[in-house]
Order: C-alpha cells, then structure tokens, then sequence
C-alpha cells in the first residue's frame, strides 16, 4: 500500500505514533523468553504499544523474536511494521577505523565504501535507518566525541559526510546526519554543554558538513543535545525551521537525539512535557526519540489548535515514506533471519576492506630511522597494554563487540608471531590501561626490552575513554603507562612506539623520548593486522592528521583555522615567543602535531611551486603548481595541501583555510607537477553585513604538505 492511502486510512492516534521512537526494550511487555513483565519507566498501554512507529536497537533486545513482522504482530499487536534504527558509525559487524582515523586517510572513497559495507550488513540485522554520518565539526579533543567527527575542517568533514551518505545509500539502507548543530562546539569540551557561536563561525565552520550530507540526500537529520546561543538546539527555529527546511530545503524527516525533547525540562527551557513537546514541534522535529512527549501530548495541542492535522500528515507520511523505502509496507515483506545474517557479515572482502582502510587511516607522528622494523630481528619484545588485546575497535561498535575472541580480531603479539616466525617473540603487559593504574615495577618489562633487538611498545587510550559521554580534562598517557615508556625506552632506545587512541592526546613528553610513534587511532576488526603490516614495512604509512595535536591540554581547542590577532604572537621564528602578544608564558601556541601532519618510509621533496598569475578576476581562475618528488627508496603517498589567506576584509579571516588537496601515489624517483586551480568562488565569505561573496583585495595561496610547512604566494583579486 502507498504512504498515500495508508495515510488515509490512519486515525490520529496512529498517525502520532509513527512519530514516536522507543528503545526495543520499552515495547515488550515481558522479558524475551519469560513470562517476567518488563520494567517500562512509560508505562505504556497495549494500545500505546501497537502503534508505535519506530524502535531503537530493536535488533540488540537479547532473545527478541528474530522477525519484525512477527515481532509487532505476536509481541505487541501493531498493524504497520516499526522502522528500525540503530547508531552504525563506523561499521555495523566489520568495524571499521573510527570516522576522525578513517578521514586522516584524505580519501573519501575509503569512506564511501565503509559505509556501503555498513549498510549491507545492517540490513541483515534488519536495521533500515543508521544515525550517520556524524558530521560535527571538533576542534577540542577534550571531547569525547571527536571519534566520531573526521576533525577540526570544514572542507573535509564536508567530502566525508557526502561520501558516507552516498555508501549508506548504496547499500541500500537510509541514513541520518547529526547532530544539528554545532556539537563540537561544546563549552570546555564537556558533554552536553552549552555553545556560544557566532553566525558567522556556524556558516563558514559549522553548517557545510551538514549541508553537503544533506545535498547528498541525507534522508533524516537529528537534533544535537547543546544549546546554540541559549536555545536548545531540539527547540530551535533557526535551525531545524529557517536553515535546514528554509534555505536548505531539506524536505527528509527531523528527529531529535535520544531524549532530547524530554530535556528540554531540565535545561531551563520548558516547563514540563507538553511544554517541551509544543517547542519542539514548533521548531521542526518530526520523530521524538526515547521519550513519551509526542505520543502523550501531541494531541492535546491538537486540540488547543498549536498543531494541526495537517501538519501531523505531513510529519506521518515522511516516517510512511521511509518505511516505504525500506519495503516495510510492501505485503512480501520478510525481515532477514539469523541463517541468512551468518553468511553475510564479516565476509573475507569486507575484512580485508577494513585492513586497507586501517593501513591507509595510521598517522606516523615520528620517525627517527627504527621503522620499519627489519625482519632479520631475531628476538622482539611486544610490551604494553594494548600489544595482546583485541579491544581495539573503538566506542560505538555496533555489533563488533560479538566477534572477540572468536579468531576474527587478533592482537598485535598474535599477528607479529603469524608474520615473524623465526623470530623470538616475548610479551609483558607492563601494566594496564586503566587511567587510575599506579603501576611502579616495571621489572620484566624492562628486561624483556634489554634482552630483544627491538621492541614495540603498544599503549594508548582505551575504546571505552572516548566517545559519548566520555569527555576528559587529562588528555595526556595514563601516568601508569608514560612510566612504563620511559623504562622501556631507556632500556631499549630501538622501540617503537604503536599508538592507540580516539582522540588527539597531548604526548609532548612521549614524543620527546620515543625514537618513533605510530598513530593507529581505533582503527577496527582489521585494525591488528594493519598496524603490523605498516609496523614490518610491508605498507607504507601515508595518513594525514584531520585534528592538530596540542602539546598540553591547555591550548584546548586548538586549530590550524586560527586569527592573527592584533598582536600575533610569533613572527617568521615560532619557536620565539614575543612579550605583550597573544601568548602563554608557560607553553609555545602551535600544536605538538599540526593539521595535515603524516610521515612516510620515504621522503618528498617539493620544488618549482609558484602561481600562473598574480593576478584574479570573477571571469578568469589561476593555478597554483609545485613538483613533488619521491626522493626514498619506497613508494608512497603523499597529501599535497592548497592554503589560501585573505589579507584584509570586512571581518578578520583565518591565517589558512584548506580549500584543496590531492593524494598523490609515487614510485621512487618519480616526479610529478601537481596543480590546483584557484578561483573566485574560492575565496568567497561570510561578510560583515552577512551576505555571502567575496571582496577584492590581497590573497596569499600556500602548498605544502601539512598546514605548517608551507611555501607561499601572493596573488590579488581584482
């Protein structure tokens, strides 16, 4: 039957259902495979339970009946299927890096890809919808969310989120882009906090991500759980009304986060439920999700005439037409079963596509001439934390958490042994990952790093210490761990230094010990595999870094987008500081690691850059060049990077904006020209009175390949 009709034949207390999303637990009237009444804080009715219109992790309700269609019909009596969603982020069974890994790749195909995979295997879980691609722009890694953001750039969290809703699409599921907006923003990089943004920094920094995920057909987009200038961002009509629906044309459905319109209370905002329910309606969301505002107090404001029946139908048919989609209201319609799940999940393809991904995700922060490791080493020590663990995968792993121990994973010990065996191989854990472990004795560690020829030292941040909910003031090594590094190190200055982690950290002491660190981020199912890979030099690391790297947490959030000030604080030597500027005294401003930074086995070398004109008109575009030149003895991959600055305008502008990049594959000895093309459009801003263009004037482009070290040209637009 089409949304249309169904929509016809629907009464009002049907149709206000479909817009209500509850965790899969809160429908079941009793305990899957018992007689035990579920504890339901809703205290739902039967008849409530019938008509509601989407579940949550429907598919993560331990022993719940395998088939939606029987599930809703036996467990609860509704007559049109619940739509499923779930939070796929960065893979569904095959986990794949975490999104701020996977985007240092600068290859949006390699997320395009994933995502496709994620979809495939979702819709084995009977997932329809996934809450992705999380497209909030971060620049304090305090956060614990910067996992699941692709950093600190609009032109690259913008490419990411595009791709991602292509893959999602591809693979035949819908998909949902959050949060709306700038969560990334938060005040002291705390969950949940507030947000106080200009306008100005939410078009140019903010919105693009949003939007091109949306311009690549998002078809749902959630409210994000801060406030925006000290609105609730579920309760505001400049967002979700005026931009997303107003100028955007955003015509998909609107849901808020979990519980999000329910917390309208506790910020402040809204007095009670129906209150709450009333500001977020008349903001725009469409979909209540984990609360019981919407399906107790919808039709009340009907009644008052706040919302009316045809507002409801147009809100009812988006959830219809989703449900349509994924052939939810088709008369054939089966959900998959547990036999057909088992054979297309964790396929030998989609487990080597995730290896590449996390070869092409890992960041060589430092490299002082000990990686590769050679394989003639006749004993290697493999020390730390996380050298025989597969927790690995990151936060939000979906369904990953299933696989462990299961031969899928592996742990770096397990794999160096695969790729080594003629080598002695000893392990010691050191001590744990814990952020409160007090670990002093590090004796057999240390002795194993004297007794080796090499020695790789795996430590990091757990999965379980980002993602949300898991914000940090400390976001240096654990001291338990930097301890065990320094004896480690100091017994064996031939280690090298596997990095684990979902967020930058501040590791300036590691990095001023440690011979060489490797960055793996969290980098998934395959993630073991690959660091060994790049670790023997069988892949040469080629990952730029998406988020600069503060050497203390102080400088928090820390950008390459940065404004000179009216007293800059470096002039031409940053390692100089300047009285009475823009300063600490304590510490440099520049990052530990810049944006862009990655190191490879081979070496680069840039020469012949320049511009083929100075100067630029609305009609006419220049190109900026530079040579780039494998000058090693390994092929790679390198990032070559466009800058450009406006000088002088009607508001400051940042000292560098990406604008272009290209990843380029280089045999050694090869050379190639690389070049950008530079236009108007590029250089087009938000201005002081608000309208969007851009002002003639002075420009420099800069090439290079990271955001610090650059090579520079000016050029005017006429």
């Amino acid at each position: 039957m089409s949304p249309e009709k169904l929509l016809k034949e629907m009464t009002r207390k049907e149709k206000i259902g479909q817009l209500v999303q509850l965790y899969g637990r809160n429908v079941l009237r009793r305990e899957p495979g018992t007689d035990k009444p579920v504890k339901d804080s809703f205290e739902l009715t039967d008849e409530e339970r019938s008509r509601i219109g989407s579940l949550l992790d429907y598919s993560m309700v331990d022993g719940a009946t395998d088939g939606l269609t029987t599930f809703m019909s036996e467990e609860i009596g509704g007559k049109i299927p619940p739509i499923c969603m779930h939070d796929v982020i960065h893979g569904c069974d095959t986990i794949f890096p975490i999104s701020l890994g996977l985007a240092c790749s600068f290859d949006p195909e390699l997320m395009r890809e994933s995502s496709r995979i994620a979809a495939e295997e979702s819709k084995f879980h009977n997932i329809h919808t996934v809450f992705a691609p999380m497209a909030d722009l971060a620049r304090d890694a305090r956060w614990g969310r910067v996992m699941e953001s692709c950093g600190e750039d609009p032109l690259i969290n913008s490419r990411m989120a595009a791709a991602s809703v292509e893959g999602f699409h591809e693979g035949g599921v819908s998909c949902c882009v959050k949060h709306m907006a700038a969560y990334g923003e938060v005040e002291s990089g705390r969950e949940y906090n507030c947000v106080q943004i200009g306008e100005r920094m939410l078009r140019e920094a903010h919105f693009p991500a949003y939007k091109a995920a949306v311009d690549a057909g998002a078809d749902l987009v959630m409210t994000s759980y801060n406030t925006v200038n000290d609105i609730p961002a579920t309760a505001s009509k400049m967002l979700h009304s005026d931009v997303l629906r107003g100028e955007w044309g955003f015509e998909g459905l609107v849901i808020s986060d979990s519980g999000a319109v329910r917390e309208l209370i506790p910020h402040g905002f809204a007095a009670d439920k129906k209150s709450a329910t009333k500001a977020a309606w008349l903001a725009g969301v469409d979909m209540d999700m984990s609360s019981d505002c919407y399906l107790r107090n919808i039709e009340t404001l009907m009644d008052e005439g706040v919302i009316s029946e045809e507002e409801l139908d147009n809100a009812c048919l988006k959830v219809l037409k989703l449900k349509e989609k994924a052939g939810l209201l088709n008369d054939d319609f089966k959900p998959y079963t547990l036999e057909e799940r088992n054979g297309n999940i964790l396929t030998v393809g989609y487990l080597n596509f995730a290896e590449k991904c996390a070869e092409a995700s890992a960041v060589l922060l430092k490299n002082n001439g000990v990686l590769p490791i050679s394989k003639s080493v006749k004993k290697l020590a493999v020390i730390g934390p996380f050298a025989d663990t597969e927790e690995i995968l990151g936060n939000w792993i979906c369904f990953g958490a299933q696989h462990y121990n299961k031969g899928i994973i592996g742990t770096v010990k397990s794999e160096l042994i695969k790729k080594m065996p003629d080598c002695e191989i000893t392990f010691e854990q050191g001590c744990s990952w814990g952020l409160d472990d007090k670990t002093e004795d590090f004796t057999a560690a240390v002795q194993a790093a004297k007794n080796a020829e090499a020695v790789v030292l795996c430590i990091g941040e757990h999965q379980l210490h980002s993602g949300e909910g898991n914000s940090r003031t400390d976001i240096t090594l654990p001291e338990a761990q930097m301890k065990l590094a320094q004896a480690v190190i100091e017994a064996n200055p031939n280690t090298s230094v596997l990095l684990f982690t979902g967020r930058p950290l501040a590791i300036t002491e590691l990095d001023g010990i440690a011979p060489a660190i490797l960055c793996m981020w969290q980098p998934g199912t395959s993630g073991n595999k690959a660091a060994v890979n790049l670790l023997l030099g069988d892949v040469n690391p080629s990952g730029k870094l998406t988020m600069s790297w503060p050497r203390v947490v102080g400088q928090c959030p820390i950008s390459y987008r940065s404004f000179n000030t009216g007293r800059p604080c470096w002039s031409g030597d940053i390692q100089k500081k300047r009285s009475m500027t823009s300063n600490y005294i304590d510490e440099f401003t520049y990052p530990l690691y810049p944006f862009g930074h990655g190191l490879s086995y081979t070496e680069f070398k840039c020469s012949s850059a320049g511009l083929s004109d100075k100067e630029l008109s609305d009609n006419s575009e220049i190109k900026a060049f530079v040579k780039i030149k494998n000058i090693g003895k390994r092929a790679g991959a390198e990032v070559v990077q466009l800058y450009i600055r406006d000088r002088f305008g009607s508001v400051v502008r940042p000292v560098k904006e990406l604008k272009e990049y290209k990843k380029i594959f280089l045999a050694p000895d090869e050379e190639v020209l690389v070049e950008f093309k530079i236009d108007e459009e590029m250089l087009r801003f938000w201005r002081a009175d608000m309208t969007y263009g851009s002002e003639k004037g002075s420009f420099v482009a800069m090439l290079g390949t990271n955001s610090r070290d650059i090579i520079s040209f000016d050029f005017e637009l006429k």
